[in-house]
């Protein structure tokens, strides 16, 4: 493996180890930002999210906030860490997730701007979800 994957898997150590930071049986981490009491999705439902994503270096790779335009999407359409994470959110809260490469992209990439193996993080907001 690469130092990429050995620097997230050290972060995701350390981060583990944060107040508030929760770590799930599959290796996802999570944080709740804004709690709320909503409904919360199926993984096959299809959410309305605002949602923002750096790496651990804090370089924003994509983020919905950035283009002032919520994003929707089926659940389980999206990498692992999101059908796992959002499953766990209710409408109208926000949570932070830092998600193990095995359950983003691992090696193989999607854009130039997500190094292979990339621990990723992201600011996720539950809108909606589709009726």
């Amino acid at each position: 493996a690469g130092t990429a994957s050995d620097s997230g898997r050290k972060f995701l150590e350390d981060n583990g180890r944060k107040p508030g930071v929760i770590t799930t049986p599959s290796g996802l981490q999570y944080e709740v930002l804004k709690a709320a009491t909503g409904e919360r999705p199926r993984a096959t439902d299809t959410v309305t999210v605002h949602y923002h994503g750096t790496l651990i270096n804090g370089e924003v790779f994509d983020s919905s906030v950035e283009r002032g335009q919520s994003a929707s999407f089926p659940l389980d359409r999206v990498i692992p860490g999101w059908t796992e994470g959002v499953q766990l959110m209710s409408v109208g809260s926000k949570y932070r997730f830092y998600i193990p490469q095995e359950l983003a992209y691992g090696p193989g990439s999607p854009t130039a701007l997500i190094p292979p193996y990339s621990v990723l993080i992201f600011e996720v907001e539950l809108l909606d979800i589709e009726k």
